[in-house]
């Protein structure tokens, strides 16, 4: 699949917070979008994740199968966990709605170094564990297009090595992501869309 978005604009309320936007992912490929706050980072993947109609432009996604399923994941800065549901129920619940495409349960716990908590309340994680649960959403479904809202907010280290990993193994295998961040996430090659001060 690849992404194609062409003079769009994109805002809320009829305000424009960015334009003239161009991008281009074959797949494999991933864009960083920076930018101060309230440049329109967020609100661009709300648009690209067709939450947000656009103010102006096109976005395609080609050489998607739609038989096969939803053609993206948007994972926002917050992560969607209640807190009286277990680790494990509350992927359950994820991987019912979206599709059981991708691993299992019991191995995306385990990919995100959240097996031991399985049986717990989501409420006792830590909110460093709470989004490598979300990230784990990621993998019990596949779907080729990824974006993610600030998604090494509250990772220590070992959690930033580990979404840099699933980005990398993402892309390795032809997917597509687009990155709205401020943290430097090290995975090679991802190009830089700067989005400008907001109006």
């Amino acid at each position: 699949m690849s992404l194609v978005a062409e003079g769009l604009a994109c805002g809320r309320g009829g305000h424009a917070l960015a334009a003239d936007i161009a991008i281009a992912l074959a797949p494999g490929q991933g864009l960083l979008l920076r930018g101060p706050n309230g440049a329109g980072k967020s609100t661009l993947l709300l648009t690209l994740a067709g939450l947000l109609p656009p103010l102006a432009g096109s976005i395609r996604y080609a050489g998607h199968d739609a038989e096969a399923g939803p053609a993206l994941h948007y994972c926002g800065h917050r992560n969607g966990v209640r807190a009286r549901l277990g680790v494990a129920q509350t992927l359950d619940f994820w991987a019912g709605l979206n599709g059981r495409t991708g691993l299992s349960i019991a191995a995306a716990l385990e990919e995100v170094g959240l097996a031991g908590a399985a049986g717990l309340d989501a409420g006792y994680l830590s909110a460093g564990q709470q989004r490598r649960l979300a990230l784990a959403r990621l993998l019990v479904t596949r779907r080729p297009l990824w974006l993610l809202d600030e998604p090494s907010a509250a990772l220590d280290t070992a959690g930033q090595a580990l979404l840099a990993r699933l980005l990398a193994d993402h892309l390795a295998r032809n997917g597509l992501a687009v990155i709205a961040t401020h943290d430097a996430i090290a995975v090679p090659d991802l190009s830089v869309l700067t989005l400008g001060e907001a109006a």
